[in-house]
């Protein structure tokens, strides 16, 4: 039986959920770079780690063109994958990036890591600030003196907030709004 993206992405979310210092928020599909490419998971702890799955029938040659974008938008970024395709993961992915194999066993799908992800040397604090919304560059554009956003679009307000603020600053204000966003949604499923 092939492992599929719905076991792997259902056992790293558990696994995500149980570490000991377990994300704030874990977040799927989300776009990124305005949309090119959606992260699978994505773990928000004080920065946003992104995890893509490459189950056995999908392609992962993909993450030719995903890493781009990833690499990008994310300081960490893991590819969890199956045996199936772990040689072919260890050919294209990215040194930085981490890898995981999963397993399966009977009904058990379980991860163990086959190297850890370093911080991506391709980080652009601008473009990472396009996995916001409109609004949310908006509320970090505002604690910037003597600035109009009103009429600003979200490449403006990206390059005026990139060029304000450190980088340690902007990865964890990326991470609060994403977990702010991943919260209001939380809230309004049980309402």
């Amino acid at each position: 039986m092939a492992l599929d993206d719905g076991n792997i992405r259902k056992a790293l979310i558990d696994r995500l959920s149980r570490l000991s210092r377990a994300p704030k928020a874990i977040l799927e599909e989300l776009r990124v770079h305005n949309g090119n490419a959606i992260a699978d998971v994505v773990a928000v702890y004080s920065t946003a780690h992104c995890y893509e799955i490459k189950g056995d029938n999908d392609s992962v040659q993909r993450i030719l063109r995903q890493s781009r974008f990833y690499d990008l938008a994310f300081n960490k970024t893991t590819l969890v994958t199956t045996d199936k395709q772990l040689e072919k993961a260890l050919r294209l992915a990215p040194p930085h990036w981490g890898i995981m194999r999963a397993r399966q066993r009977e009904a058990v799908v379980t991860l163990s890591y086959v190297r850890s992800a370093s911080p991506s040397p391709a980080f652009d604090k601008r473009l990472a600030l396009l996995t916001l919304w409109r609004s949310e560059l908006v509320e970090l554009a505002l604690s910037i003196p003597l600035v109009k956003v009103e009429k600003m679009n979200r490449s403006q307000l990206s390059g005026l907030i990139a060029s304000a603020l450190p980088d340690a600053v902007l990865s964890k204000d990326i991470g609060e709004k994403l977990l702010s966003r991943h919260l209001q949604a939380t809230k309004l499923r049980t309402i």
